[in-house]
């Protein structure tokens, strides 16, 4: 892979005082995913192809790629923008973890080129910011 090609990844980890069940529920049902990220159509399903619509108004297109329940989930996450250098083709996986205490959640979204400096920086603020938000529906939810 050339330089040119090379593309970082945000990675956000957090524990959770939560079952992985728990989670798990909140990673994969449309209702309380609006909660804590976005207005989606998403279906627990590989191949399933659905759309996360932002408070900024911005339509994310997505497919889910991999599902392993209560463990993996990984879909892709393409925004399509009128100015190219925007564009963003990437893939979000989350990983749990049961630990003694609850869950570990490794998010990793890959696929920032270079010379998207600003949506990497974007990206690793809103990540925080949603895990906060899920944070507060899972308290809610208990």
């Amino acid at each position: 892979m050339s330089a040119s090609q090379e593309t970082r990844s945000v990675v956000v980890e957090r524990e959770f005082p939560h079952a992985v069940e728990k989670l798990w529920r909140a990673l994969t049902q449309p209702h309380l995913m609006q909660a804590w990220l976005m207005k989606n159509d998403f279906a627990p399903r590989v191949g399933h192809k659905f759309k996360l619509t932002g408070e900024w108004g911005g339509v994310l297109d997505c497919e889910v790629l991999e599902i392993e329940p209560h463990r993996t989930l990984s879909y892709t996450w393409d925004f399509a923008h009128e100015d190219a250098a925007y564009n963003l083709k990437s893939v979000v996986t989350f990983t749990l973890e049961p630990t003694t205490t609850g869950t570990r959640l490794r998010m990793e979204q890959t696929g920032f080129r270079p010379d998207q400096r600003q949506a990497f920086g974007g990206a690793h603020a809103g990540w925080k910011q949603f895990l906060d938000k899920l944070d507060v529906l899972l308290a809610k939810e208990a």
